[in-house]
């Protein structure tokens, strides 16, 4: 038999999602009646939007017919779509063919971390989105530098010598966003250090700030050191459909000058064999000129709710981060930890929240709210605030 793979005994045990899971769970068992309020998960609510759901019902009902019938498609994903990506979304900065489509964005991250392998050396953030470094904790990397902050952001100067640095932006969980500034001293820094940026732009579509860059490719060099996955789960509600996609220029280069991209290509071909064929129609409807206007409005709906939970959190006397430009609000418990703060929501207003913690010792203290929820539960909880605080 197999021994186990000591890699796993080094990651936090449970996950903190999981460990929040337990706890609503718990509390359900023991209050049944209880109308608790998630604001904890970040999961869409909103249905589908019609257009993208008549391109879906269509793609599954010629796959009915003999006409119509398809089975494996390309691994990288269809043309089409990546097409539609490339204008919609990059506007002529990143070609078609830099780009593969996958089952999401965290699959793309589980995916280049199987691809760089335990050898390389990573920077992540404090606090940082938990699959960054248990990813690559799994998979046998040892060396990892949390980065100390520095005026609001991770110094990443602190880290001259890693391979990889993970940005997720707008940032999971703390709402923030760097300014087109930061992102060049970051772009500048890479390449004269080597490094690849490994850019979680999920919530991209979540930026209102005309001032703030959607992508790391609206900054001058980035082609050569940044890889940027994205998903269409928080832009159109794909959570539970799962697309996303991951870029990889064509100039972003080893150090002895081959090209990375032809190296993922052969890793998709052995690890992947494509996102479904009826997510893919959806995801091109929602590109098309109709499609992106009816998921933008799930946006601007989901904003909305973070202006209100943002009000009623400062009404009460909370610091609040994010909301802005994010669909998540990062508040200050005023306390050194979060767990009592959290417990106290979920005992006596039902609220269900993230502790801080869960993403690095930099969370210490802070809460993670998501907005992703219905607008009557978000105003509830706004009332409920008011009557415990």
């Amino acid at each position: 038999m197999l021994a186990r793979q000591k890699t796993f005994l080094q990651l936090q045990k449970p996950s903190i999602f999981s460990l929040v899971t337990k706890y609503k769970q718990d509390f359900l068992q023991q209050n049944p009646k209880a109308e608790l309020l998630n604001l904890s998960i970040g999961d869409t609510t909103q249905p589908l939007s019609a257009f993208v759901t008549a391109a879906i019902q269509s793609a599954a009902a010629r796959l009915g017919t003999k006409e119509g019938y398809v089975g494996y498609g390309c691994e990288s994903g269809q043309s089409e779509l990546k097409e539609k990506i490339a204008e919609r979304i990059y506007q002529g900065k990143i070609r078609w063919d830099e780009i593969t489509i996958s089952d999401g964005a965290k699959g793309d991250i589980a995916r280049l971390q199987t691809f760089f392998g335990p050898r390389v050396s990573i920077a992540v953030e404090n606090p940082t989105y938990p699959s960054y470094i248990d990813g690559s904790i799994a998979v046998g990397v040892r060396n990892i530098t949390i980065l100390p902050n520095k005026e609001g952001l991770s110094d990443f100067t602190k880290a001259p010598n890693a391979d990889l640095f993970y940005l997720c932006m707008p940032n999971n969980p703390t709402g923030k966003v760097w300014q087109r500034q930061d992102l060049c001293n970051l772009v500048d820094f890479a390449r004269e250090n080597r490094i690849i940026i490994i850019y979680d732009a999920a919530y991209s579509q979540f930026i209102r700030d005309s001032l703030v860059p959607k992508t790391i490719y609206a900054i001058e060099g980035a082609d050569r050191v940044a890889i940027e996955v994205q998903s269409f789960s928080k832009i159109a509600g794909f959570t539970g459909l799962r697309l996303g996609w991951c870029v990889i220029p064509h100039a972003l280069k080893y150090r002895d000058g081959v090209p990375i991209s032809a190296d993922w290509h052969r890793l998709l071909s052995a690890h992947f064999n494509g996102a479904s064929n009826v997510v893919q129609a959806g995801g091109i409807a929602a590109l098309s000129d109709q499609g992106w206007k009816e998921v933008h409005s799930d946006i601007d709906f989901y904003l909305k709710n973070s202006a209100i939970l943002k009000k009623a959190l400062q009404d009460v006397g909370f610091e609040v981060h994010g909301g802005e430009n994010a669909p998540y609000l990062w508040v200050n418990s005023k306390a050194a930890s979060s767990w009592p703060l959290f417990h106290k929501l979920l005992q006596k207003a039902h609220i269900l929240t993230i502790p801080g913690e869960g993403f690095g010792s930099g969370g210490s203290g802070f809460l993670r709210f998501s907005a992703f929820s219905k607008r009557s539960s978000i105003e509830m909880a706004a009332e409920r605030l008011q009557r415990l605080c």
